[in-house]
């Protein structure tokens, strides 16, 4: 049986996954998405190849599904299905104990409930405002001049974070600034930053209603600051994979794989395009 391949377009960045017949991954990629989308579609395919040693021409990919704002951009694909759907069958295949997804990237930040094989029952998005994903965290980053990288383990030494009020990315920066010049600790402000965005990810999630377990997906789910915040907040773990950056890629993945069984054993395919 052929691979199946997922691409995610992200706003910011770009990943790809092929898994094989078993839904095993055998081959992945990540790279910034820049300013032609349809090249970074194409590169993070090529390279999810390589990193599988698969030769298209030899072992073939029989079929490939993109996803995310990007997804039409994935010219050499068979299919598209939104990232929501993505998300959601992606967190319950690596956790199939999941009823609730907290997806958070660069743009966007969407709370999902899912039902126990993935379809998704409801869904919140922040389409109108930055503040709660990790566009916010780069604003932060880059007033205090600290990597992205390292936040999450600045903002986890602080036992007193400052009260970050603006809902505004725009002016985050600003704000940052003021706590910098009243001698706050970068800590302590990054802790705030922090505690910001994760209650703003709480409120999408109350719209759908939060029902364990929870899987937090998305760039931002690499971040440990992050992940504890929104833990603090809902009073239990949420689950977080290390593909959890790939999430996207790896439901269109499997979306990909059902289209090649059908084939062989004509059934209806699980999921929904939200």
């Amino acid at each position: 049986m052929p691979y199946a391949a997922g691409v995610d377009v992200g706003s910011t960045q770009t990943k790809a996954i092929i898994i094989d017949e078993d839904l095993r991954i055998v081959g992945r990629a990540l790279i910034d998405t820049g300013a032609n989308v349809t090249i970074a579609a194409e590169r993070a395919y090529e390279l999810a190849l390589a990193d599988g040693d698969i030769h298209e021409e030899k072992e073939g990919v029989g079929f490939i599904v993109g996803t995310g704002y990007g997804r039409y951009k994935v010219t050499f694909g068979d299919t598209q299905t939104t990232e929501i759907s993505c998300h959601g069958r992606g967190a319950v295949h690596m956790f199939p104990d999941t009823r609730t997804v907290l997806d958070m990237g660069g743009q966007d930040t969407k709370a999902i409930k899912v039902s126990p094989n993935g379809e998704i029952l409801d869904f919140s998005m922040n389409d109108k405002c930055a503040a709660g994903t990790g566009r916010f965290l780069g604003g932060a980053s880059a007033a205090l001049e600290i990597p992205l990288d390292d936040l999450g383990p600045t903002a986890l030494r602080s036992d007193k974070p400052v009260k970050i009020s603006t809902t505004c990315t725009v002016f985050a920066e600003s704000e940052i600034l003021s706590w910098l010049g009243k001698g706050k600790k970068v800590e302590d402000i990054l802790l705030g930053v922090h505690q910001s965005v994760a209650q703003r990810a709480l409120g999408l999630l109350r719209r759908v209603g939060i029902e364990r377990e929870v899987a937090f997906t998305g760039g931002v789910a690499k971040n440990i600051g992050m992940v504890k915040a929104i833990e603090d907040l809902l009073g239990f773990p949420v689950h977080v994979s290390e593909e959890s950056h790939y999430m996207g890629a790896l439901g269109a993945a499997l979306f990909a794989m059902d289209h090649i069984k059908s084939r062989q054993s004509p059934t209806k395919l699980t999921g929904v395009t939200a």
